[in-house]
């Protein structure tokens, strides 16, 4: 291994070391979406049904890919935020001033969150039967393909704000003034059809929208419940990349400046 390799190798290894001590943080973040989704799956079930659904669909099955997203949200909060504890205990200090490249700490911040999220996404994707969703080998690889990049997205987004936080009640402000929006106008609550236009509108240049769509159809390969073979697969596919690439390029760039004066 590559001293460059190694020096990912070693950061990616301690967040997982640090979750393998902090047990609580599945708890926080597993089973509180779960929640989310057995009370207001059941809660909204009988009120409506999801405009442009298929028509067997359920509430509870429409509203499942969102609460993977939403495991995956806040695994990146919650693992993110160890950044800020990280400084102040001095290690983000020694790190920063060792002769190790900015971009190599955010991508073994990123890549250990994006592990941890994976992996309790995972978890909760062994429910999909429970949704009503019958999942096949090839959709079970898709799927899990989507989740790591909108897991690395989401990491990205909040290590480019952990590094400049000085207090977690701040950076928890902050996350749920970003994340949370982004994720209700994601369609991962309700879709776009049949909403006010500025609502469409917003929600169309949302990009956690098509990594949403690209994750309705990984569930939902070799399926009839959806149309995986339609054009906006390709740009699905292309944003959500592109919002991964372009979130960590982002924490890597405020990584290059330097930690705030303390």
């Amino acid at each position: 291994m590559t001293e460059l390799g190694l020096q990912i190798w070693s950061l990616w290894q301690r967040e997982l070391k640090r979750f393998a001590r902090q047990r609580s943080r599945l708890i926080g973040a597993l089973l509180q979406p779960v929640v989310f989704w057995l009370l207001l799956g059941a809660g909204l079930g009988g009120a409506f049904r999801p405009t442009g659904a298929a028509a067997r669909m359920t509430y509870m099955e429409y509203f499942y890919p969102g609460v993977i997203v939403l495991v995956l949200l806040f695994t990146a909060i919650f693992s993110t935020i160890s950044t800020i504890e990280d400084r102040r205990e001095g290690f983000l200090q020694g790190v920063v001033v060792a002769p190790i490249s900015p971009a190599v700490i955010v991508l073994g911040q990123a890549l250990g969150s994006t592990t941890l999220a994976l992996c309790e996404g995972s978890v909760f994707l062994a429910l999909a039967p429970a949704a009503g969703i019958s999942l096949t080998p090839a959709g079970i690889l898709a799927t899990t393909a989507t989740m790591t990049l909108i897991a690395f997205a989401l990491t990205g987004l909040g290590l480019a704000l952990a590094w400049r936080m000085e207090s977690t009640q701040g950076f928890h402000a902050i996350m749920n003034l970003i994340l949370i929006p982004i994720w209700l106008l994601s369609g991962a609550f309700f879709p776009s059809v049949g909403v006010p236009g500025w609502l469409r509108a917003v929600m169309s240049v949302n990009p956690l929208t098509y990594a949403m769509e690209l994750l309705r159809k990984s569930l939902y390969l070799q399926s009839l419940h959806l149309d995986v073979g339609s054009g906006q697969t390709g740009l699905a596919i292309g944003v959500t990349v592109a919002f991964s690439l372009l979130t960590v390029t982002l924490a890597i760039s405020v990584a290059r400046r330097g930690l705030p004066a303390s």
